[in-house]
């Protein structure tokens, strides 16, 4: 099993790298391997351009980069984004990256304004943002609820795919020692469900 650990935080230095790194930690105690997708470093462009307009219109091929990410994610059996609350939602960064790269063909199929195909049901998102607000203010402006209306079903229920883990990791008034207890675990448990179907299977 394989997991992609994609990041969006530019500071290397970040509390997003080190539960990305711990999630990471986890899935290698697991068993499983995992890939690393650094969008800052590896410099990304999440510009939506023309190109990317007319792959959405069927009427010229998906960017290079746009192909390559897909690629990644297609050898992937789940997916992991971990990034900072901007504006109580995820960085422009990560926002480009799936604008671009969950394309129409790709991760659905527009048939018609009535008619859509999910394609990627087959694989699991495992969402875990990092907030610098208190749970309290996330509850009584129902934040927290408007970012898994967006993210959670709004761009991955579109495409069919499965978020199994949607956490939100706070950094104010929490033990942050915690927060990475928890980001090893999600790694490590990553493959459970699967791994607990094929033991099944085989008995």
């Amino acid at each position: 099993m394989h997991a992609l650990i994609v990041i969006a935080n530019p500071n290397p230095a970040s509390f997003s790298h080190s539960v990305a790194a711990k999630v990471a930690e986890g899935v290698t105690a697991s068993g499983a391997t995992f890939e690393i997708a650094d969008l800052t470093a590896e410099g990304f462009d999440p510009r939506f351009s023309a190109a990317d307009i007319a792959a959405h219109l069927r009427e010229g091929p998906s960017p290079e980069d746009v192909v390559a990410e897909q690629a990644r994610i297609d050898r992937a059996d789940a997916l992991v984004l971990v990034y900072p609350v901007y504006w109580w939602s995820m960085p422009g960064l990560l926002k480009g990256w799936i604008d671009r790269v969950f394309s129409n063909g790709w991760a659905y199929d527009e048939i018609s304004a009535e008619k859509t195909i999910k394609k990627l049901s087959r694989l699991p998102i495992h969402l875990i943002a990092i907030g610098g607000a208190t749970m309290r203010t996330y509850a009584r402006h129902g934040y927290f609820g408007a970012m898994r209306t967006q993210i959670d079903h709004g761009i991955f229920g579109y495409c069919g795919a499965p978020v199994a883990t949607s956490e939100l990791l706070l950094t104010e008034t929490q033990d942050m020692s915690s927060h990475l207890d928890t980001a090893r675990a999600i790694g490590q448990n990553l493959f459970a469900v699967s791994r607990s179907t094929k033991a099944a299977d085989a008995a």
